[in-house]
């Protein structure tokens, strides 16, 4: 399955005239490898370091950049000054959402379109063509609830 994937963005890159060069696969394969979790390029490239320690920061950084551009992933930001990356799936009809832990940092994610009738109705009384769409719901996450007082939070 990693190797398909890798082959479908070495593809992608291709046929935008570029190559998927050692480094570049480097990085891929950290983000293939950590597709669940929502990598920083600092944490990307801790990961890439010990598999090719010759690669430098500034290699990572304009690899997601590019990858970025290419959309093959989703560059986000959860409020908190950090770029983090995720693979688009080209068979998802949307992008997935998130939900944020304010105590443990956790990121959760949705992968049920909560957002159909609001993008139906922006479409027809706003005669707006969405092409995509976030929503992050920032709070307390199931694994702190009974250890914090959510008060303190608002």
């Amino acid at each position: 399955m990693l190797e398909e994937k890798l082959e479908k963005i070495k593809q992608q890159l291709h046929s935008q005239n570029y190559k998927l060069t050692p480094q570049r696969e480097a990085t891929v394969r950290v983000l293939l490898e950590n597709e669940e979790d929502h990598l920083s390029a600092e944490d990307v490239y801790l990961l890439v370091k010990d598999k090719a320690p010759e690669i430098g920061l500034a290699t990572v950084y304009r690899t997601l950049e590019l990858l970025s551009e290419l959309k093959i992933l989703h560059k986000m930001n959860f409020g908190d000054g950090v770029a983090r990356y995720d693979l688009r799936d080209d068979n998802a009809a949307y992008h997935h959402h998130h939900l944020i832990c304010l105590n443990c940092g956790t990121v959760d994610e949705i992968f049920e379109d909560l957002l159909v009738t609001a993008e139906e109705k922006v479409k027809n009384v706003y005669n707006f063509y969405i092409t995509d769409h976030r929503l992050t719901f920032y709070g307390i996450c199931s694994r702190c609830i009974d250890k914090v007082n959510v008060e303190d939070f608002k």
